[in-house]
């Protein structure tokens, strides 16, 4: 004869493993947030990296064409402007690849997936 169990067992069953399953979705979701949270500060370092060698490109520059008016022929513009060109350089690769880190940001994507998956699981043992 098999066992039976009573309401009460069983919905007591029922409780604790939805709130095993809701602390699982609440884990899931601290850890999407830590990990898109990583990835953000790295792109916004990145960006960060950029906007200072922006700014370094953009004192450069206008020193070159200070040293152009005064020196009007004399090669020292041509060292200033090239320094200004490779810094301008760096500030675009900077800022890209910032951009790039940031795309990569994906959110709760699986927190949302699997809340759904749960609400779903829920509405058919409920009968709702």
């Amino acid at each position: 004869m098999a066992d039976k169990q009573s309401l009460g067992n069983l919905v007591a069953g029922v409780t604790e493993d939805m709130s095993t399953l809701i602390r699982g979705e609440i884990e899931l979701a601290k850890t999407e947030l830590r990990d898109s949270a990583q990835v953000a500060s790295k792109g916004a370092g990145l960006l960060a990296g950029a906007a200072a060698v922006a700014s370094m490109a953009g004192l450069f520059l206008l020193l070159t064409f200070a040293w152009i008016l005064v020196q009007l022929g004399l090669p020292n513009w041509g060292a200033f402007g090239i320094v200004t060109l490779v810094l301008t350089i760096i500030a675009v690769i900077l800022g890209l690849l910032g951009r790039k880190q940031l795309q990569e940001v994906k959110g709760l994507a699986r927190s949302n997936e699997s809340l759904a998956k749960t609400r779903e699981l829920i509405s058919k043992q409920t009968g709702a």
